[in-house]
C-alpha cells in the first residue's frame, strides 16, 4: 500500500499525469476532472470497466494492464493508495525522479482556494456527500464536487461547476483527510478504524480532532456518536480563538439540529427540530441511518445560509449512489439488491434499512470480508450483527485488496462466531455460493452482496444460478 507524504509540497503545475489505477471511483473522478481542467491525462488499470471505457470515450488514453512503458512522457505520475509498491509503473516514475501524487494530494490540488466542504467518517460519508451535493443542485448552486460513489441522479461521481464550492468526500483511513484546506466540515461518525495505518486508538482520534479543528468556519458533527463526542469533547479544551463554530445533528435531546417523528416503514420520513422549529422531509432512500445523513448534510446547507425547508425539501430530491443498496434483479420474486457496507455499524444499518422491503420473505445476507487486518479486528461483530439483522448468511473468502494473506483470518472466522451455525455457512467458491443461495431462496425473498471489495461481482453468477432453478 502508498501512503500520502503529507509533507511533501504539491507542485503547481503538473504537466502531463498518469493515473495509475485509473478505474477505481475516487481516482477516475479526478482524472476526469483535471481533464475538463485542460490537463493532460492518461491512465493504466488492471482490466476494463464500465469507468474506463467511459473515461476513454472522454479522449483520455487508458490501458489495460500495468507496465513501465504507459508512463510514456508523463511529468506527474498520480497513484491510489491500494497500489502494491513493486508496480512497474510506480517504479519507472521513481527511478525517473518524477512528482508521485497520492490520489489525496491530486484532489487537494483540484481544489485549491475554493471553499471546501469537506465529509469525513467511517460511515455515511459518500451517501451524505451524496445529499448536500443533491442538495445544492436543487437549490440552484453549481458546485465541483468528488464523491467516493456514483451519485444516482446524477449518473456522475465528479464534476466541475461554476461556483467557489467544491465538495469532497475526505478519507481518514491514511490521514490524507488532513491535506484539504476546508472552510465546512462534516463528522458523520468517528469509528476507530484503520489502525493498522495509525497504530493506537488515540492516534486515530487525534486525526479527527485535528480535522475538525482546521475547519474554518464550521464544523457540523454528530451528537449521537461516541467517538465523536470524545472530538466535540477535545475541542471545548482548546482555547475558544482555537476551535471552529460547532453545529451538532442527531437524535440526542442535546443536537443543535434534533431528528424526531422518524418513520422508516419505507422509504424514510422525519421531522427535525431547529431552535424550537419542526421541518419535515421525506427522503426517497430506505433506512433510519439515512435521516441521520439527511439531517447532517441539512447541517451543512444552514451553515451556507439556505433556509430550513428548501434545504430538506432539496435533498429529498436525493435518490441514492451506486453501490448504496442498489437494485439488480428480481428472478422469480427473489430480489437481489448490492451494498459497499464493509463495517459491522454499516452492516447493522443496512440490514435495518433492507427490512422495510423485505415484507414476508427471508433476508439473506451475503457477506465478503474486506481486508484481513478489519476482518480479525471485527469478526465477532461481523457475526453479531449479521447473525441478528438477517435471516440467513453466507460468508465468502476475505477480499485482502491491498493487504498480504494472514495465516488463520479467513472468512471463516466470521461464521464460526454465530450463536447458530444453521444460520450461516461458509463458502469460499463463488459458484458454489451462487448455487447455493439459488437453491435456499424462495420467492420472496431478498438477497443483498455486502462489502466494499469485489462481492458485486458474483452477482451475475446469483442471477443465472436462480435463472436455472425458477427460469426466466
Amino acid at each position: 500500500m502508498i501512503y500520502p507524504d503529507l509533507a511533501m509540497e504539491i507542485p503547481e503545475h503538473l504537466g502531463r499525469v498518469h493515473f495509475v489505477g485509473i478505474g477505481g471511483s475516487g481516482m477516475s473522478g479526478i482524472a476526469r476532472m483535471m481533464h475538463e481542467a485542460g490537463v493532460t491525462v492518461s491512465g493504466s488499470d488492471r482490466s476494463r470497466s464500465y469507468t474506463t471505457e467511459a473515461l476513454s470515450a472522454l479522449g483520455i488514453p487508458i490501458a489495460i494492464g500495468h507496465d513501465a512503458a504507459n508512463v510514456g512522457d508523463a511529468d506527474t505520475l498520480v497513484v491510489t493508495g491500494a497500489l502494491w509498491q513493486d508496480n512497474p509503473e510506480y517504479q519507472t516514475a521513481l527511478q525517473r525522479g518524477l512528482p508521485v501524487l497520492h490520489r489525496s494530494q491530486a484532489l487537494a490540488w483540484l481544489t485549491g482556494r475554493q471553499r471546501l466542504v469537506a465529509v469525513a467518517g467511517a460511515h455515511g460519508k459518500t451517501t451524505s456527500t451524496g445529499m448536500i451535493v443533491t442538495g445544492l443542485l436543487e437549490l440552484g448552486a453549481s458546485p465541483s464536487f468528488v464523491n467516493g460513489g456514483v451519485i444516482e441522479t446524477l449518473g456522475v461521481s465528479s464534476a466541475s461547476g461554476k461556483d467557489e464550492l467544491f465538495v469532497i468526500e475526505a478519507d481518514e483511513s491514511d490521514k490524507s483527510f488532513l491535506l484539504y484546506h476546508t472552510s465546512i466540515a462534516l463528522v458523520t461518525n468517528v469509528d476507530p478504524e484503520h489502525l493498522d495505518f495509525y497504530g493506537s486508538r488515540e492516534a486515530f482520534m487525534q486525526a479527527f480532532v485535528e480535522f475538525a479543528r482546521e475547519a474554518s468556519e464550521a464544523i457540523v458533527i454528530s451528537a449521537d456518536d461516541a467517538g465523536a463526542r470524545e472530538v466535540l469533547d477535545e475541542l471545548g479544551r482548546l482555547p475558544a480563538s482555537e476551535r471552529p463554530a460547532v453545529r451538532t445533528f442527531g437524535e440526542s435531546a442535546e443536537a443543535d439540529l434534533r431528528l424526531v417523528s422518524v418513520d422508516d416503514s419505507g422509504p424514510v420520513g422525519f421531522q427535525v427540530e431547529i431552535d424550537g422549529h419542526r421541518y419535515e422531509s421525506q427522503l426517497a432512500v430506505y433506512g433510519r441511518h439515512n435521516a441521520v445523513n439527511a439531517v447532517g448534510a441539512l447541517g451543512v446547507l444552514l451553515e451556507l445560509g439556505y433556509d430550513p425547508q428548501a434545504a430538506l425539501d432539496a435533498i429529498s430530491r436525493f435518490g441514492g449512489t451506486k453501490r448504496r443498496f442498489e437494485f439488480h434483479a428480481d428472478v422469480a420474486g427473489v430480489r437481489v439488491y448490492d451494498d459497499y457496507a464493509h463495517h459491522p455499524t454499516e452492516v447493522a444499518a443496512l440490514l435495518d434499512s433492507a427490512r422495510a422491503v423485505v415484507g414476508d420473505g427471508r433476508l439473506i445476507a451475503i457477506h465478503q470480508p474486506h481486508l484481513y487486518s478489519r476482518t480479525g479486528l471485527f469478526h465477532r461483530e461481523f457475526a453479531e450483527v449479521l447473525e441478528h439483522g438477517a435471516d440467513h448468511t453466507v460468508v465468502l473468502a476475505v477480499d485482502g485488496a491491498r493487504e498480504d494473506p494472514v495465516p488463520g483470518i479467513t472468512g471463516e472466522l466470521v461464521a464460526a462466531d454465530f450463536a447458530d451455525p444453521g444460520r450461516v455457512r461458509y463458502i469460499d467458491d463463488w459458484q458454489r455460493a451462487a448455487d447455493y443461495l439459488a437453491e435456499f431462496a424462495r420467492p420472496g425473498d431478498v438477497m443483498i452482496t455486502m462489502s466494499c471489495g469485489t462481492v458485486y461481482r458474483i452477482i451475475p453468477q446469483i442471477v443465472d444460478a436462480l435463472k436455472a432453478r425458477f427460469g426466466g
